[in-house]
């Protein structure tokens, strides 16, 4: 049950390069700058749409702005000149969010999917149903929303992301056994059971849980670093523990 490199080639749900690299890849006058907004919009629009949704918008509103708002994102360049001294993707794209909103409201109209364009495909009904399981709690406001929902996104692209590891090296069967561990604790399913439906010896499975939580640590890691601009342990450590305040632990 050997564990799979930690450079092992999978396609992660959020850009595997620093910000500033995703910002030159955007820059409209670059061949392949439409493929990369639809390749972020897929990884984010989610925190946006309940962003928008918790400001009061109804949910066929929030999916024309958010479309608007990644293709004006696209189309002025604005993720290649964005200042990125402040270092953080995440808190970038709330913060233009707020701006975007305040615009459309002066104008006084939704810009209808982008006006035509769609960079993404929102399932409004899957949405709003997404939307519609977060909690009630009126003190969860939409910036912290988004931030509780972008932290559920990076868990969740971690764990895709383990899974594809897995597969990719002939170990789905050992994934699926495992992972319980990931979210309910080491020892929340007996060891024992583990290693009947492995068809192993209950003191391999130990070290083959240690393994995936070092590694899921290790893929958990890399996805935020990958939306810092400099992606510093620190900096890591410290995007890490906001996501989690905004998690409520």
């Amino acid at each position: 049950m050997s564990e799979p490199e930690a450079g092992a080639s999978s396609k992660s749900p959020f850009p595997t390069t620093r910000w500033s690299r995703v910002a030159a890849a955007l820059d409209p006058a670059e061949p392949g700058a439409r493929a990369a907004l639809e390749e972020l919009c897929r990884s984010y629009w989610y925190p946006l749409y309940a962003l928008i949704r918790r400001k009061g918008h109804t949910p066929d509103e929030a999916a024309d702005l958010t479309q608007a708002d990644f293709v004006r994102l696209l189309d002025t360049g604005l993720i290649a000149r964005a200042d990125r001294r402040k270092g953080r993707f995440r808190a970038f794209l709330r913060t233009d969010c707020g701006y975007f909103l305040a615009h459309q409201a002066e104008q006084g109209r939704a810009q209808k999917r982008g006006g035509g364009e769609t960079p993404l495909s929102i399932d409004a009904r899957d949405a709003e149903g997404r939307y519609l399981r977060e909690p009630a709690d009126p003190g969860l406001t939409p910036d912290r929303l988004f931030d509780r929902a972008w932290a559920l996104r990076l868990l969740a692209g971690t764990l895709e992301r383990l899974a594809r590891e897995y597969a990719e090296s002939g170990r789905s069967a050992l994934f699926e056994a495992l992972q319980v561990v990931l979210s309910e604790g080491p020892r929340s399913v007996p060891y024992a059971t583990i290693a009947a439906r492995l068809g192993t010896t209950e003191g391999a499975v130990p070290a083959a849980v240690q393994r995936l939580r070092r590694r899921y640590r290790e893929v958990l890691r890399e996805l935020v670093a990958a939306t810092l601009e400099v992606p510093d342990d620190a900096a890591v450590d410290e995007e890490l523990r906001e996501l989690f305040a905004a998690l409520g632990g």
